[in-house]
């Protein structure tokens, strides 16, 4: 049996991305709640896998070990491991929204139902130059404000050709997909799981923001509002843009340049120091350049006419089924 559109039925409003979990009409009050436990559950399986390779590669290839009898591989390889850990992320965020929410998974890349490239690209320009430049500033800082806003702490030793590109060769695979992924769970997934039982956005953008930050650790508090900026930031773009790809722009770029000066200085990818502990100089020079990006955004945003909400679907009838002949019988598929 086939279904025709109602003609004078009343289409349903569009859907602004933070709503799109009510996209194929399955929507449940427990589905963002069992959702979000398939997340937490998967982001644990997957650390643990990756650790475990890395332990099996390392007994296979007689590694050291330290004195909790983890192998040791140095901050090179461990940068890599603990970036490949966060990558794996997406595809368990795109289970969950097809396993517990009953949608497709490309409704956590935009509104169109997928990654909008065309688009993505122009937001890696944008980006591009304003991080340069804001990095740049960061460098001049003195360090004792500026210090470790690129991950580099206080030291500047050359890190040496054969280092420095393996460091870069390692940061320039995995960061694109470590970056995008932090945006599916945290600009993706938990803004759409609030959004699914709350019309206005902010209830879902403020939540996220500071869980971000918090998943960076504590370091300052000027380090710790530059992150609730960089979520509150992302996730407004990802609302009014109607998709992931201007935040996932902007945390690429920042990511590749930053660990990509970290890659040439000696032991400054092993550094624990994250964006967390900036000085309250470095963070009024990267406000700035967040603030910048999303109002160019923004703007070509539309200028370009991007879609910034779902098509609502007509609702369907079913066709009539046709008067069966009498005079003969009538066979069909039981």
């Amino acid at each position: 049996m086939t279904a025709t559109p109602f003609p004078d039925a009343p289409l349903p409003p569009p859907l602004p991305y933070h709503r799109l979990a009510h996209a194929t009409g399955r929507h449940q009050w427990w589905r963002p709640l069992a959702g979000t436990g398939l997340v937490l559950a998967g982001a644990v399986v997957a650390a643990m896998a990756v650790l475990l390779v890395g332990e099996i590669v390392g007994a296979v290839l007689n590694r050291p070990v330290d004195k909790d009898g983890f192998h040791v591989w140095g901050g090179i390889a461990e940068t890599g491991s603990a970036l490949l850990s966060l990558a794996v992320l997406t595809p368990v965020v795109f289970l969950a929204a097809r396993w517990a929410q009953r949608r497709p998974a490309g409704t956590l890349s935009s509104v169109t139902g997928g990654l909008r490239w065309g688009w993505l690209g122009r937001c890696l320009t944008v980006a591009l130059p304003l991080v340069v430049a804001s990095l740049g500033v960061m460098l001049l800082l003195p360090e004792s404000a500026g210090g470790g806003a690129d991950g580099t702490g206080g030291g500047t030793e050359w890190a040496g050709w054969p280092d420095f590109l393996l460091g870069l060769a390692v940061v320039c695979v995995l960061v694109p997909f470590q970056a995008s992924a932090e945006e599916y769970v945290f600009r993706g997934w938990l803004v759409q799981a609030v959004g699914a039982w709350w019309r206005t956005p902010w209830v879902a953008l403020v939540p996220q923001a500071l869980l971000f930050a918090a998943a960076h650790g504590w370091g300052t508090p000027w380090g710790f509002a530059d992150l609730v900026v960089f979520g509150l930031v992302a996730g407004v773009l990802t609302v009014r843009t109607g998709g992931l790809e201007a935040a996932i722009g902007l945390h690429v770029v920042n990511n590749l340049l930053a660990m990509g000066v970290s890659a040439a200085i000696a032991g400054a990818l092993a550094s624990e120091e994250t964006a967390a502990d900036m000085g309250w100089m470095a963070v009024g020079v990267d406000v700035v350049m967040l603030c910048g990006y999303a109002a160019l955004v923004l703007r070509l945003a539309n200028r370009r006419g991007v879609e910034t909400v779902a098509e609502p679907m007509p609702v369907l009838a079913p066709s009539p089924v046709p008067t069966p002949v009498p005079a003969a019988p009538v066979w069909g598929p039981r």
